[in-house]
C-alpha cells in the first residue's frame, strides 16, 4: 500500500488534511436525472449530464494530497494519478481522474455506513474495514471484479467505465465485504449467487441511503445503457418476481432470488435493522453455502435480534416469510 510518507518522498507537498473536495456522480446520471436517453458517447462530457455532477466532502484521507484515506486507497490507475495539495479533486469524465473520485468517496462512504450500523465500533465486529485498494480502468473489458487473493478491486473500461457508476463500484465492494466475513467464500453456484445479490442489495441499500433515486431496485443504470437496450436500463434488478425454482445455474440470474429476498426484508424492517442483520447473519454462512442453509442462518440471527430486543417477533417472521415467498426451503 502506498503511504503519504512515500509520496512525500515524490517531490509533492502534502495537503496535511484528512478532508477534501470532489466531484462525483450522485449515484449516478441516469438514476439521478431519471432521463433514460442519455448515453456513454466514448466519455464525452456533454451538456446532458452537467446536472448529474455533485460536489461532496472526501473524508478520512491520509493528508498526502493523493486519493489515499482509512477504508479506499487509489494504488494505479491509467492516466494520471489524482492529486491536489489542497486537497481538492474536480474533474468530469472525460478526465480519467474523476473514476478515481469515484471510487474513493462510494467505497470510503459505503465503509462509513457499514459502520454507522455497528460494525467494527463495539456493537459488532468490522466488516472490511481496512484501506481498500483500487485499480481504476485496469481491466481491459466492460467488467469489474474484487480479487480475494490480492485484496484489490479492478474496475473496468468499456461501454460507460465502471468507475462511473456508484452502483457497480459499491457491488464490487460487497464481494470484497463477503471476502472479509467468509475465507474463500463463493465456492458453489449458490454461494456464487448469495454473493452476487448481496452485491447488487448493497449497492442499492447504500444509495437508497445516501442518494435516493425513484426506481431504487434497478441496479446500475449508467453502466447497463452500454448494453441494455430496453428502458428502464438496469443490470439487473433486485424487485424480480424469481423463485427458487427459476435458477439456472448462472450466479447473476440465480442471485435475483437472493437479492429479492433481502429487498423484500428491507421493505418490512426498514434499511437500518434490515442492513444490521444481513451483514451480521453472513459472518455465519459456509464459503460454500446453499440458498436454504445461508437462509436459516439469517433467520437464527433474527430470532437471536428478538431476543436481544433488536427486532420483534413479527419482524422475525417477516424475515422468514421473505425466502417462503421465493420459495427458498427453511428449517421450522
Amino acid at each position: 500500500m502506498v503511504t503519504g510518507a512515500a509520496e512525500a518522498g515524490n517531490g509533492k507537498p502534502p495537503s496535511g488534511s484528512s478532508t477534501g473536495s470532489g466531484q462525483v456522480f450522485y449515484p449516478n446520471p441516469v438514476a439521478s436525472l431519471q432521463d433514460q436517453t442519455l448515453t456513454d458517447q466514448n466519455d464525452a462530457d456533454y451538456a446532458a449530464l452537467a446536472p448529474a455532477y455533485r460536489t461532496v466532502t472526501l473524508t478520512n484521507l491520509d493528508g498526502s494530497g493523493y486519493l489515499v484515506g482509512d477504508w479506499a486507497n487509489v494504488v494505479s490507475e491509467t492516466g494520471d494519478r489524482a492529486y491536489s495539495p489542497t486537497n481538492t479533486f474536480i474533474y468530469r469524465r472525460n478526465d480519467d481522474r474523476f473514476e478515481q473520485v469515484m471510487a474513493y468517496y462510494w467505497v470510503t462512504e459505503t465503509q462509513k455506513y457499514i459502520q454507522s450500523l455497528g460494525f467494527g465500533t463495539g456493537t459488532y465486529a468490522p466488516v472490511n474495514m481496512e484501506s481498500q485498494d483500487l485499480r481504476i480502468n485496469q481491466w481491459g473489458a466492460d467488467n469489474s471484479f474484487s480479487w480475494d487473493k490480492k485484496d484489490m478491486i479492478k474496475l473496468g473500461k468499456g461501454g460507460v467505465d465502471d468507475g462511473e457508476d456508484a452502483e457497480v463500484i459499491i457491488h464490487e465492494y460487497g464481494h470484497a465485504v463477503h471476502d472479509a466475513q467468509v475465507a474463500g467464500f463463493g465456492t458453489s453456484i449458490e454461494a456464487g449467487a448469495i454473493g452476487e445479490a448481496f452485491g447488487d442489495y448493497l449497492a442499492v441499500t447504500v444509495t437508497n441511503v445516501l442518494a435516493p433515486t425513484a426506481d431504487a431496485p434497478c441496479v446500475a443504470d449508467w453502466d447497463a445503457v452500454s448494453y441494455d437496450p430496453s428502458a428502464p436500463h438496469c443490470l439487473r434488478r433486485i424487485d424480480t418476481n424469481l423463485t427458487y425454482a427459476d435458477r439456472r445455474g448462472q450466479v447473476h440470474f440465480d442471485g435475483q432470488i437472493w437479492s429479492r429476498a433481502l429487498w423484500d426484508i428491507r421493505n418490512k424492517l426498514g434499511a437500518t435493522k434490515a442492513d444490521t442483520l444481513i451483514l451480521q447473519s453472513q459472518f455465519s454462512f459456509a464459503p460454500d453455502t446453499t440458498f436454504a442453509a445461508a437462509a436459516d442462518h439469517t433467520i437464527r440471527t433474527a430470532e437471536l435480534f428478538r431476543d436481544q430486543g433488536k427486532l420483534s417477533q413479527a419482524e422475525v417472521n417477516a424475515v422468514r416469510n421473505a425466502f417462503i415467498d421465493r420459495g427458498i426451503a427453511v428449517t421450522e
